[in-house]
């Protein structure tokens, strides 16, 4: 499902039909405002959250500055488009650094929600804004939590630092002593959570907060969680005083409630979001873009700042000059699929394409195996045949479709697609006609 996919169609059904009113009513806003309201609700927004969230866009909507327009429900949509911005915030909301490093960061939650793997994914962001992360294992109580930390930092390739079952305030002040000596800006310390929040959980938090100075509290809420994510937040930020929210599941089956309703309840700003299990799946969080993608009128700056992580400079030119050229071959096909692997795979970047929501994807429309699938089949040929597909006669489909573990059949849907991609390069060129995604 589509982020939000829920909400996001409730909202666009709304809007259509406005759009097709032309002029509009007081009366005809209101009721739109209404149906909006119940969307939000049925999105487990928090009701107070939802109701000043209407009286706000309502107050703007009916003034005769948008009911005299020649647009009006593109105004309202504007409206709560900007509504929805300052809802959630009204920027990124960046990681504070210590003017005296290293910048401790103390990550908290409750079980489940992904609190160690995330401790490792932040470790990996900021590796690549070229900072020396520490990671800080002070979870002694749930089995394995310290073995689990450092299977997550080999993969980010960080430093674990652990001290067993010792005292958690103790370890992470001999950690932040360490990473001075050592010469590590950033120190990560992953804590013990509960199934539930309890007092004994709060003071060992309140009693590192004492031993270290901490820069920044992190908490890590399930945004599948919902109205409960909410009231996680709330309480932890009256014990513990957090700064920043990380949301962790929102590719899953989420219907937004805790998205949109943690900054107003809290005050606190969201930091960043999960958005997948792999370690890269990790996105700073910008307000006005998930508002855009709320709305269907995707990500498209997300999706560029993907592209840009994924294709160097020098691909990209490389790529543009084949295109130019027409001397694109399957071997450039190949490279394309695993950019889009790098990007996150195709059904997450539909997500962030304008519209995507008018065009009724589900998960599975796109069919990630099958590109796996595709994949097999060009790294079954040989180097000649990637770069001369004409030569692929019926005996070499056989060895191919034995090689990939596929069937002729997959060969000539393979080939006749290359082909049309080809042709649609050429008017690209030409500006005949617009580019489509090869699969």
């Amino acid at each position: 499902m589509a982020l939000f996919g829920s909400l996001s169609e409730r909202l666009n059904h709304i809007f259509s039909k406005l759009t097709k009113r032309g002029k509009l009513t007081e009366l005809e806003i209101r009721s739109a405002m209404r149906e909006v309201r119940i969307a939000l609700l049925e999105a487990d927004v928090n009701i107070k959250v939802a109701k000043q969230f209407i009286a706000d866009v309502s107050e703007k909507a009916v003034g005769q500055q948008v009911l005299q327009s020649l647009n009006p429900a593109q105004q309202v949509i504007k409206i709560v488009n900007d509504e929805l911005i300052a809802l959630m915030g009204s920027g990124n909301a960046k990681l504070e650094v210590s003017p005296k490093p290293p910048t401790v960061i103390l990550m908290c939650g409750l079980q489940g929600a992904g609190k160690t793997t995330l401790c490792g994914k932040l470790a990996l962001q900021l590796k690549k804004q070229g900072k020396r992360p520490l990671l800080v294992a002070c979870d002694i109580y749930r089995p394995a939590a310290i073995d689990q930390l450092k299977v997550v930092g080999g993969k980010a390739e960080t430093e674990v630092f652990e001290k067993g079952t010792q005292a958690p305030p103790k370890t992470a002040k001999q950690a932040v002593e360490y990473a001075k000596k050592m010469g590590y800006d950033t120190v990560i310390v992953d804590t013990a959570g509960r199934l539930h929040i309890d007092d004994a959980l709060m003071k060992e938090l309140e009693d590192i907060k004492r031993e270290v100075e901490v820069t920044e509290v992190l908490l890590t809420v399930d945004a599948m969680t919902g109205q409960d994510a909410v009231n996680v937040a709330e309480t932890f930020n009256t014990r513990v005083g957090i700064t920043g929210v990380i949301l962790t599941k929102l590719d899953g089956d989420t219907r937004g409630g805790a998205c949109l309703s943690i900054k107003a309840v809290t005050g606190k700003p969201i930091k960043f979001i999960g958005v997948g299990e792999k370690l890269t799946d990790l996105e700073p969080f910008y307000p006005d873009r998930m508002a855009s993608r709320i709305l269907g009128m995707g990500d498209v700056l997300s999706l560029i700042e993907k592209a840009q992580e994924a294709v160097s400079e020098a691909e990209a030119k490389e790529m543009e000059r084949k295109m130019r050229e027409s001397s694109f071959t399957l071997t450039d096909y190949l490279s394309q699929f695993e950019m889009l692997k790098k990007m996150g795979g195709a059904s997450s970047l539909m997500n962030m394409l304008p519209g995507a929501g008018k065009l009724k994807i589900k998960e599975g429309d796109i069919d990630e195996k099958r590109i796996e699938r595709v994949k097999a089949i060009i790294l079954s040929m040989t180097p000649k045949e990637r770069d001369n597909p004409q030569i692929i006669n019926y005996p070499r489909k056989k060895r191919i479709a034995a090689g990939s573990g596929t069937s002729i059949q997959e060969i000539n849907q393979l080939l006749k697609q290359f082909e049309q991609t080809k042709l649609l390069m050429k008017q690209f060129k030409g500006g005949k006609g617009k580019m489509r995604m090869p699969f």
